[in-house]
């Protein structure tokens, strides 16, 4: 089973806008924003949809960056699209799901997010585009097992 999802990113300067999770599938760790793609919903519907609920911020432009695909074993995959929201109008807020929190780019705290994020979250920072396979144990449990991370010239 594939559910397909989004993941919105928003630098500013030396700054990085993260995310702590404060409930449901991955709570308690740092990321961006994002969520499912709804039936009938384009990828980029989705992100702009996910933002706007979980930070408060309006999608204005952005680009693909990435790709990456999560295999649990049990067969179930999630495919994270990702998105640098290069321009959006507001404030980020914290909502029910999601505390805000600039990170200085040099600062970004690894351990405190997906096991995964270390090894494709640089390559965004360094403006690389990418796909990646990361391969977990069962998916309540979150054991992090191995990686194959492309670095592409473009991403559909």
């Amino acid at each position: 089973m594939k559910t397909v999802t989004t993941l919105s990113l928003i630098e500013k300067g030396d700054k990085i806008l993260l995310a702590m999770k404060k409930r449901g599938f991955g709570e308690g760790w740092w990321n961006g924003y994002g969520g499912k793609v709804a039936e009938g919903e384009t990828i980029e519907e989705a992100m702009i949809r996910e933002l706007e609920e979980e930070s408060g911020l309006l999608a204005k432009e952005w680009r693909k960056r990435g790709v990456n695909y999560f295999h649990f074993e049990g067969g179930e995959v999630i495919e994270v699209n990702i998105f640098e929201v290069t321009d959006y109008i507001g404030d980020p807020v914290e909502t029910e799901e999601m505390r805000p929190r600039w990170f200085k780019k040099s600062a970004v705290p690894y351990h405190l997010m997906w096991p995964s994020d270390g090894q494709w979250f640089p390559l965004f920072l360094e403006g690389k585009d990418f796909y990646g396979d990361f391969f977990f144990g069962d998916i309540e449990k979150k054991n992090y097992l191995n990686c194959e991370v492309r670095i592409v010239d473009g991403i559909k």
